[in-house]
């Protein structure tokens, strides 16, 4: 297991560095510089330059080396060299080289420039420049090489430039300080230029004073001639200019009428159109001012009595929402007791139905049940009946008592009875109604312990119905 691991490490180990020397062999040329590839770069040559991009250097087969683009100045002294006439002159200047970024040229200086350092490119430029500068000036007379400056420079860069090129060099700029020559002859010129200057500024002085004097005689001969024509037209200007001043003033006061009477006439226009446009915009306010007003006159008094209207609208459905309601809930109420009552009076009805049947069972049939229901109304009957005389108001009763009463009975007794006897019989107001009393209780007043017999004997048989133990 650890080979196994030792392995598999190794083999990351050897694809890292794998990877990492291809990424070293990838080259990314500065904008300053020139990558050269040399060795096996294919299609015959002998190297491959690449300026301001990127490119693989294979390893073993490829190698690559920088050219510096920084532009090298080169002084050239240049002395007692030959011009056209045989006269040496020496030309000190200044040229500024570098490396071409050319394509064809840049692979004249990998060929022949790389390896070298700043120096050994300078002096190898110098050499070059020296004796194209030799070849431009043999060819030009001094008074080209002194005079003319631009045509000695453009000799002298397409003569360098080309020459250059060959090494891969191209000319950047070129500054020739001074020209002199050994003999004087440049000096000498320029002596003999500034004599001639003089001379030539002392005769055009001369001419210029004759001419001048020429001129001011001819200017005043020409002035008095000019003057005297010029007082004669003049005058004749003047009046002239008289009659026009006349006539302008004419015209001119001609127009100024025509110009104050159209003034007026514009103003009158213009004020009568200011004062329309014054009573449109017055209109114009006092109708906006009376729509305020009734728009103000109606968010003052419709407006509210609408609000009013509203409101007692709402209160008024609100009222009659609550009359509504309220009679709702006492229909409601009335007719939950009324509910309530008639259900309380059923009950009390089955209740009383339910009672009326157990009566009737425990009695032995409806005769005797009647009977017992009678029997329990005989005193309020009674008292029904004793009521018949008991508001009678007699504030006074004579009775003339003779003492001859039937049976030993005297008139006072005899009116009590009579006055009882008055009464109806308890068995015709039962019949009245309905109901046939037992003949036991007509016969109470007249054999009372027989009566009571009878009802011991009712009661006793009543007793006996009611017993659950009681076997028939």
């Amino acid at each position: 297991m650890d080979a196994f691991l030792i392995g598999i490490i190794s083999f990351i180990i050897i694809v890292l560095g794998t990877l990492i020397f291809f990424f070293s062999r990838y080259k990314r040329c500065p904008s300053d510089k020139v990558l050269v590839i040399y060795g096996k770069t294919g299609g015959n040559r002998s190297s491959k330059c690449v300026h301001g991009g990127a490119s693989f250097v294979w390893p073993l087969i490829q190698d690559s080396q920088w050219l510096d683009l920084t532009p090298i100045p080169i002084d050239i002294a240049l002395q007692g060299a030959l011009s056209k006439q045989n006269i040496r002159v020496n030309t000190p200047s200044t040229f500024t080289v570098g490396i071409s970024t050319e394509k064809g040229v840049m692979e004249n200086a990998a060929e022949r420039l790389l390896g070298l350092n700043l120096q050994a490119v300078r002096e190898q430029a110098a050499d070059i420049i020296f004796g194209q500068m030799r070849v431009v000036l043999a060819t030009m007379d001094i008074e080209a090489i002194n005079a003319d400056r631009d045509l000695l420079i453009d000799k002298i860069t397409n003569g360098v430039e080309v020459e250059l090129k060959k090494v891969g060099l191209r000319l950047i700029n070129v500054n020739i300080k001074d020209v002199t020559d050994e003999s004087g002859y440049i000096d000498a010129l320029g002596k003999e230029a500034a004599s001639r200057a003089i001379n030539e500024a002392k005769v055009s002085v001369s001419e210029r004073e004759r001419d001048g004097a020429i001129g001011s005689a001819n200017a005043d001969r020409e002035r008095r001639i000019e003057v005297a024509s010029a007082q004669a037209a003049a005058t004749e200007g003047e009046n002239l200019s008289k009659i026009k001043v006349a006539q302008s003033d004419a015209l001119r006061r001609e127009q100024e009428a025509e110009a104050e009477r159209l003034a007026v006439a514009a103003e009158k226009v213009k004020t009568a159109q200011a004062s329309q446009e014054a009573y449109a915009a017055e209109t114009a306010a006092e109708k906006a001012r009376a729509e305020r007003e009734q728009a103000s006159q109606h968010a003052d008094i419709v407006v509210p009595a609408e609000i009013e209207k509203l409101k007692i609208e709402t209160l008024a459905e609100a009222d009659a929402e609550k009359t509504r309601r309220l009679k709702k809930g006492e229909a409601d109420g009335v007719q939950s007791i009324m509910e309530a009552e008639a259900k309380g009076t059923l009950a009390a009805l089955q209740s009383k139905a339910e009672g009326f049947a157990r009566i009737v069972s425990a009695s032995g049939g409806a005769e005797f049940a009647s009977t017992l229901l009678v029997t329990e109304q005989l005193p309020q009957l009674v008292a029904e009946q004793v009521k018949a005389i008991s508001n009678l108001k007699i504030d006074q009763v004579t009775v003339w008592d003779s003492g001859k009463g039937e049976g030993g009975k005297n008139d006072t007794a005899n009116f009590v009875s009579g006055l009882v006897g008055a009464l109806p019989p308890l068995h015709q107001i039962t019949k009245n109604v309905g109901i046939e009393l037992p003949e036991f209780l007509g016969k109470l007043t007249e054999n009372p312990a027989e009566a009571a017999k009878i009802l011991e004997d009712a009661k006793a048989t009543d007793s006996k119905k009611n017993d659950p133990n009681q076997i028939n």
